[in-house]
């Protein structure tokens, strides 16, 4: 039987795109005969204690020469030393969700040192797996990582039935995505608070435990800027749950300064939904022109516009609905995306 080992950072069930692609990709794997084990190498991630680093640089060492071992790249990233030591024995595999660098929120400083720390992780490895076009050019561009060791691997969608809306007067928006710095949130509620002439109500769902500091800012912004009967924050929430909101949304808002790929954006095009979103990173090429009106990054009376303008144009709204769910038939299915990952694990046997 194949074997294959992903190397996780944290805690395995965490809800966010990243880890919800790990778990997606491995259920595949295990269904196409791969015999799968996951090896915790610690959670501080991407600026590990020298404890962290021991602890992997251990799990990692003792593990059996002749499995590849996939290591998602928000640890790989921070482990150049360890990709160094293992890469003549071991067969590494990076898993690039997106760079490390390019996390909102750094200083230069900080940016350069992530950036160098993971060039030199990705240079010592086999095969490096992405999830976009977008990102696969990044890496060779600004890694110096061989085009014919990267894989594109795009995430999966499930069927989802098409999106309901409110039924109603007031306008749903929903936004979906981690409370971290890079998901643009001030950005929207920034936004939002120029719509109060307006009939809306905005979702928020996504894990609150990321960044203290970006959740905390959610919560101020929404009182300073007095959008507490408008917005409610959820947090993170079950598949169940999730499936629901975006069932009764009108409208999917998110206002990420990056993503390489943009896994909350293909969920709300795969239930027909509209999205306003920026035009950050692989968002242009992940959501559909005709389905989406994106504004630049940052720029939050151009992002209050576009959502300004669905909100008050029903046939726009409707317009854009219809190209989503043409859309939803051509989005990969995680089926798919789990036989392009076994065909990039076989490449290092």
């Amino acid at each position: 039987m194949r074997r294959v080992v992903f190397a996780a950072p944290g805690e395995w069930t965490t809800p966010t795109g990243g880890y919800i692609y790990d778990r997606r990709i491995i259920e595949g794997l295990r269904a196409l005969g791969w015999q799968t084990e996951v090896v915790d190498i610690g959670d501080d991630y991407p600026t590990p204690s020298l404890d962290t680093r021991a602890l992997a640089r251990t799990r990692l060492a003792a593990l059996p020469t002749e499995d590849p071992i996939v290591v998602d790249g928000l640890a790989l990233g921070a482990l150049p030393e360890v990709a160094r030591q293992l890469r003549l024995n071991h067969k590494l595999i990076a898993l690039v969700h997106h760079p490390l660098a390019l996390e909102s929120g750094l200083s230069l400083a900080q940016a350069e040192t992530l950036r160098i720390s993971e060039a030199s992780a990705l240079a010592n490895v086999r095969r490096v797996v992405v999830t976009s076009a977008f990102t696969a050019r990044l890496i060779v561009a600004d890694y110096s990582t061989p085009a014919d060791r990267v894989s594109i691997v795009r995430p999966g969608n499930d069927p989802a039935p098409q999106a309901h809306g409110s039924q109603g007067g007031v306008i749903a928006l929903l936004a979906v995505g981690a409370v971290v710095h890079r998901k643009g949130y001030d950005v929207l509620l920034a936004a939002a608070a120029t719509l109060g002439d307006l009939n809306w109500r905005l979702t928020i769902v996504g894990d609150l435990t990321r960044d203290p500091a970006t959740a905390a800012k959610l919560q101020a912004d929404i009182a300073r800027f007095n959008l507490s009967s408008r917005v409610r924050v959820l947090g993170a929430v079950s598949a169940e749950g999730l499936a629901a909101l975006y069932a009764g949304a009108d409208v999917f808002v998110l206002a990420s300064r990056f993503e390489g790929y943009g896994m909350a954006c293909s969920e709300a095009i795969a239930h027909g939904l509209p999205v306003v979103g920026a035009a950050a990173g692989a968002i242009p090429e992940t959501v559909p022109a005709a389905a989406c009106l994106l504004a630049p990054p940052d720029d939050i009376r151009a992002f209050s516009v576009a959502v300004r303008r669905l909100i008050e144009d029903s046939a726009e709204r409707r317009r854009l609905a219809v190209a989503a769910r043409e859309a939803a038939g051509r989005l990969p299915t995680w089926a798919h995306a789990a036989e392009l990952f076994s065909r990039a694990i076989e490449t290092v046997l």
